[in-house]
């Protein structure tokens, strides 16, 4: 029993320990790191979109699923990709706590390997190294007049509106 208990303490102060690193990440790393993107954040992502039914979400690096859950709350649909396997459980718990999981779906893995055409909406909350890698893949798969919502970083594209109260660029392919 002690041994069971040292080991799952052993392993709760590792995940609290890889909490306090990503979320103290530096921006300009090559790795994505856990800022949490809150409920006033969420909101006003959803408004900047026009968010609601008929809405489909792509939230790339979606982490706890906040995003997501808000748009799902409007009646819009959504997925969630996000590759660290703890954020990705967080956010299918968060989902089905909040009742809107039959609205979403979570796919663990990299973003860059998913096709994201389906999607008429794109969140990201990404480095602008990322962003710039990613552009290719939106201009590529993405169809016409499909929105893309970035949480505080600029892409390489001039954005369609800016919201300098909450750190959004909204730009429509």
């Amino acid at each position: 029993m002690i041994f069971f208990l040292f080991n799952l303490s052993l392993i709760l102060l590792i995940i609290f320990l890889l909490l306090i690193v990503s979320a103290l990440w530096p921006p300009e790393s090559p790795w994505a790191p856990w800022w949490r993107t809150n409920k006033k954040t969420a909101k006003a992502i959803i408004d900047l979109g026009k968010i609601g039914k008929g809405s489909m979400v792509f939230d790339l690096g979606c982490g706890d699923g906040e995003v997501l859950i808000a748009a799902a709350k409007k009646g819009a649909k959504g997925v969630g990709i996000e590759i660290d396997p703890l954020r990705f459980w967080i956010a299918k718990f968060r989902a089905k706590r909040n009742g809107v999981s039959s609205d979403l779906k979570f796919i663990r893995g990299s973003f860059f390997d998913q096709n994201i055409s389906e999607a008429n909406i794109i969140v990201v909350y990404l480095i602008p190294k990322t962003l710039n890698k990613l552009l290719p893949k939106f201009k590529k798969e993405l169809k016409k007049e499909t929105k893309i919502i970035s949480f505080r970083y600029e892409m390489n594209m001039k954005p369609t509106k800016v919201d300098r109260k909450n750190s959004l660029f909204l730009y429509i392919i």
